[in-house]
């Protein structure tokens, strides 16, 4: 796939993600509010910087300094490995799996979770500079830290900010985990301040910022209050069914794209033509191997189900980062997590646009001789879901990590062809999916292109 290489370390230069060495600071994290909001209204109405009493709060956090025991030197420690995006990625992952979701609720959790973070570290970097708030090391020099400093005016807030966004996405998604979010929310915040790198008063308008971008995100992607009301096509080669699963996806807000059908691809073969024909044919005499069956398998249900694949995007991410010496820069960071995730996203919303634009009919519907490894999934054929999900974060992912790209683009490659394995779709299904994967990740390319350069 020609995208891959011809992007290849574009997005690394103009984000000045470098393959190797220390992560940066100072300027480049100032200079970070220059990036582009996912979405623009999330920089308004930020709470105003706090007004704090200096001398009160350095004496509490010499106290604090000198009251750390091992468990809290443990707690410290956890918040600060690698970015917060990376922490709450975890978090979310675990919610999710304890919490089983269908694919388009964990695409829009995840999407959510990491444009919300990005947006409000973004937004508040403005504010920051504005505020131009000294660290308390700076104000006290015989302060002792329990984490490393970055150099520069990088905002110490950055752990507060994206808990106070996360907490609050995740409790949108999941409501009965509202509580718990909310205390590690408060811990995660808390931590920098026992550590002696913030404020207190900077720690809790951190958790503000973030909630209040957090907001901003919720609404911009608000379900839509009423259910599909339109119609089923009916006649040859149109699907039949009841209750078709994720017709309301069609309506949902997207990031990159201007609109879902955006890129929509032409219509599927006709069901009485030569093409359509042979490619039944192809699905019904295919000779399965036990291995063509096992990766069917996999991409199905293993890895928790179709959602593994959203959970292995993010460990991929946090990998690649810290590969790259910047696991600890939180703007990068929650960059790079919002482009991979926006692209599963928005390749979602697309592919479904796609779905119920033609209303194919699955193999089955046309012969139902045909085998399949598992149940067909109660939606229609073109295209196909898998593929565009599989090829949209891999050229995105591709694009951040040129040396791996090989390796995303078979992830992608065999994800699709797994859905002809089993039985569920027609070779233009997958290829159409490909097409739209492949474009969705590339808009996203090109929207971070225009960032200017840190």
């Amino acid at each position: 796939m020609p995208a891959v290489a011809v992007f290849g370390l574009g997005l690394l230069a103009a984000t000045s993600f470098p393959v190797s060495g220390q992560p940066s600071g100072g300027s480049a994290a100032a200079r970070a509010g220059s990036w582009q909001l996912w979405v623009p209204e999330s920089a308004m109405d930020l709470p105003p910087p706090p007004k704090i009493d200096e001398a009160a709060e350095l004496k509490e956090l010499q106290s604090l300094a000198r009251q750390r025991d091992p468990a809290t030197l443990e707690r410290i420690r956890h918040w600060d490995f690698w970015s917060p995006s990376y922490r709450w990625n975890e978090m979310l992952t675990d919610i999710a799996i304890a919490n089983p979701v269908p694919t388009d609720t964990a695409s829009r959790a995840f999407a959510l979770l990491h444009v919300a973070i990005d947006d409000a570290l973004t937004a508040a970097s403005d504010t920051k500079e504005a505020q131009g708030r000294r660290r308390p090391t700076e104000a006290d020099p015989t302060l002792t830290v329990a984490v490393a400093l970055p150099p520069g005016p990088s905002d110490p807030r950055e752990h507060a900010i994206a808990a106070g966004a996360a907490a609050a996405v995740i409790a949108h998604v999941f409501p009965k985990e509202a509580q718990r979010v909310a205390a590690a929310a408060e811990e995660a915040s808390r931590s920098r301040v026992l550590a002696g790198a913030v404020f207190p008063g900077d720690a809790q308008a951190g958790l503000d910022i973030g909630r209040k971008v957090a907001e901003r995100v919720i609404a911009y992607a608000k379900l839509p209050d009423t259910k599909w009301a339109g119609t089923m096509p009916s006649g040859p080669g149109f699907w039949k069914g009841e209750n078709p699963g994720g017709v309301n996806d069609v309506e949902w807000k997207t990031f990159a794209l201007s609109a879902p059908s955006q890129f929509r691809p032409g219509p599927p073969h006709a069901p009485d033509s030569p093409e359509r024909a042979a490619e039944l044919a192809e699905v019904k005499n295919l000779k399965r191997t036990p291995a063509m069956a096992s990766k069917a398998f996999y991409w199905q249900y293993g890895q928790h189900g179709q959602p593994g694949l959203i959970f292995k995007l993010g460990q991929e991410v946090g990998l690649r980062l810290a590969e790259a010496g910047h696991e600890k820069n939180a703007r990068r960071a929650a960059r790079a997590y919002a482009l991979v995730y926006v692209a599963h996203y928005d390749g979602w919303v697309a592919s479904q646009d796609a779905k119920f634009h033609y209303w194919a009919a699955r193999p089955t519907q046309f012969d139902s001789t045909v085998s399949t490894v598992f149940p067909t999934p109660n939606f229609p054929s073109y295209p196909s879901n898998a593929a565009t999900l599989g090829m949209a974060p891999a050229v995105v992912l591709g694009h951040l990590f040129p040396r791996e790209a090989p390796r995303y683009l078979q992830w992608a490659r065999e994800w699709g062809e797994s859905r002809l394995w089993a039985g569920i779709h027609f070779r233009s299904d997958i290829d159409s999916g490909w097409e739209i994967g492949r474009r969705v990740g590339e808009a996203v390319i090109e929207r971070a292109k225009r960032d200017p350069a840190l």
